[in-house]
This record gives structure tokens, sequence and C-alpha cells, in this order.
């Protein structure tokens, strides 16, 4: 019998094995690798979320939730406050700011998590309370109370209640549930986002040592059998 050819076939192992290598370890470590993400200074992006939605992500350059946020929150803000109005009362009634004796608007304590979009109500409340005009046809102006006469020509809050019927309390609601998704927004551009963590080592250790093989006093490591021997 002649003898094997080894030579050719271990040089191009040898060449083959370093890059073979190479790619099982970047395969077998690239998903236990979080992707970084730039926050850049988290306060300040936080604030900015807040003022208007999707304006922190923005500012990290995280626009493609820039752009989800800003549509999703405050297309349900605009949504609850076109169904909170309409042209015989005004429009954006469902959201003021009132904290009387005859009316606590504790909703607008959610309504306020979207920023900015709700700060006319701030701008409307003082006015009234001042003794001036309401802007913008009442937009955001708190309905007219029993002794407030500062109030002229605004519907009372029954008045809204019998206008708009139960659009007036679904608005209240979708301008709610706009607030509170802005706050989850806020707390997301101040501390990132959340990734899965990585498997431990020591779970995989114990994992390989379950697929050892046992040793032990009836392995066939402790009890060799005896070699043949030629006669």
């Amino acid at each position: 019998m002649g003898k094997a050819q080894f030579g050719p076939t271990v040089a191009a192992d040898a060449a083959v094995s370093p890059q073979l290598e190479q790619s099982v370890t970047d395969s077998s470590s690239s998903p236990d690798e979080n992707p970084h993400v730039e926050l850049k200074d988290p306060t300040l992006a936080a604030v900015l979320a807040w003022l208007l939605p999707g304006l922190g992500h923005l500012y990290q350059g995280r626009t493609g939730k820039a752009i989800l946020f800003f549509v999703c929150i405050m297309g349900t803000f605009v949504y609850g406050l076109y169904l909170g109005g309409n042209s015989r009362v005004g429009y954006g009634r469902v959201v003021y700011l009132s904290f009387t004796d005859e009316d606590q608007r504790l909703p607008f304590l959610c309504q306020i998590g979207i920023g900015l979009p709700a700060m006319p109500a701030v701008i409307q409340a003082s006015r009234v309370r001042s003794g001036k005009t309401v802007l913008l046809g009442g937009f955001m102006a708190p309905p007219r109370g029993p002794n407030d006469p500062n109030a002229g020509g605004q519907p009372s809050l029954d008045e809204l209640n019998k206008e708009l019927d139960h659009y007036f309390e679904l608005g209240t609601v979708y301008t709610m549930i706009a607030g509170l998704l802005n706050v989850l927004a806020v707390y997301d551009a101040w501390g990132g986002p959340v990734f899965a963590a990585p498997p431990k080592k020591e779970d995989e250790d114990e994992d390989g040592e379950e697929d050892e093989p046992a040793s032990g006093p009836g392995s066939e490591a402790d009890n060799p059998q005896p070699a043949e021997t030629e006669r």
C-alpha cells in the first residue's frame, strides 16, 4: 500500500482555519453584544421630550423613535381635542386648568404630561383669573363657574356636558392617555432603551458540565478491559 499524502491537506487546513475561527467567534459573540445608543445629555433630552413628543429623541439622533412618538402621541392628543369640542362651544374644551371649589379638574394632571401642546390651558386660566378676555374663541379655556363672573361668554361645565354628551368624556380620556404616553417617552429619552440581558457565564459552564459523561465506579474508565494477547 502506498503512503497517504498529508502535506497539501495540512497546509490548506492551516490557511483556512484562522478565517474560520474568526467567523465562528464573530457569529457567536454578536448576539450577546448590545448596540450602543448615544443619549448625549439625558436630562436635556428628557426636558425636550416633555416639551414636545419626540423632540428629545430627535436631539439624541433617534429619528425613528422621534417620528413614531410624535405621530402617535400628538395624533391621540389632537383627536381628543377634536372630540371634546364643536363649532358652537369651541374646540379643545376637554383640556383646561381649573382647581376651584366647584371644579377640580384632576385630568389636567395627566394632560399636562404632553408639555407645550397643553400650555394654552395655563394661559387661558391665567387670563380668566385676571378678568381678561380669553383667546382663540375659548380654546382650552376653563368653563364658566357658578360664582365666576370673569368668565363671561364662556359655557358652563353643565352646558359643555349637555352639548358634547359622551364625547366630552371620550375627549378627556384620549388627551389623558396622550399625556401619560409622553411620560413614558420622557423616561425612554432619559434612561435609554432596554436590552435583553446576555446569558451568564456560570449558566453556560453548568450546561457544559451536565453534557460531560459521568465517571463512577461502574464506568469503563475505572474498569478497563484487559487487552487480548496474540498467541
